[in-house]
């Protein structure tokens, strides 16, 4: 595993999100809440990368920020293997709940309620010319009966079983840090963002 030759899966984790924006600095409590990992190991990390010269620090506000250093003898070749070249370059459909049309977009609105989801993508049979097998990615700390009911109301609507998979913030970013291939498949494929509350998809 990826986490195996770069020492630790938070350490992966830091790399994909300062790597994916370069020139953007972030403090210490805006990283925790984005990659899913205890302050304690990545305060450990970020000085760890610190310490290599991989990071820049800087403070404001009485803040420490944190950025990748783009004059690190080893940048261009991090820069490769982290950043998400192909996935990026999809311009998927995303859902916006002030346009949305009660009638059109139920299943949407039903899904973009769901307490506690951070991330939710539809594709598969959700999303025409998709060649992905998932139809549905939850991501977050949802409960699997509030997904099972909104799942069970979507294929009522569509006439169709569906295949949905639900895991939480840290695997998914953890997964797609490392270009995980059953994330990629769905990525690389026809997709609709309907929830990404942290703009991760973006990145």
């Amino acid at each position: 595993m990826i986490d195996a030759l770069f020492g630790s899966k938070t350490r992966v984790k830091l790399l994909h999100l300062f790597l994916n924006n370069p020139g953007k600095s972030f403090y210490v409590r805006e990283i925790t809440r984005l990659i899913g990992e205890q302050i304690n190991s990545v305060r450990r990390e970020l000085s760890n990368m610190l310490d290599a010269g991989v990071l820049l620090s800087n403070t404001n506000d009485n803040k420490l920020y944190y950025e990748i250093n783009r004059s690190y003898i080893h940048y261009k070749p991090l820069k490769e293997i982290f950043t998400n070249n192909d996935v990026s370059k999809q311009k998927p459909k995303r859902f916006s709940k002030q346009s949305a049309s009660s009638e059109t977009d139920d299943w949407r609105i039903a899904l973009a309620a769901l307490p506690k989801a951070k991330i939710v993508i539809a594709a598969g049979a959700l999303v025409r010319g998709s060649a992905s097998k998932v139809d549905l990615l939850i991501v977050g700390n949802v409960e699997s009966k509030r997904v099972a009911d909104v799942v069970n109301k979507i294929e009522i609507k569509v006439g169709r079983q569906l295949t949905f998979s639900r895991m939480l913030y840290d695997e998914f970013y953890y997964r797609l840090s490392v270009h995980d291939r059953f994330i990629n498949d769905i990525l690389s494929s026809r997709h609709e963002v309907v929830v990404d509350s942290e703009n991760i998809l973006q990145r």
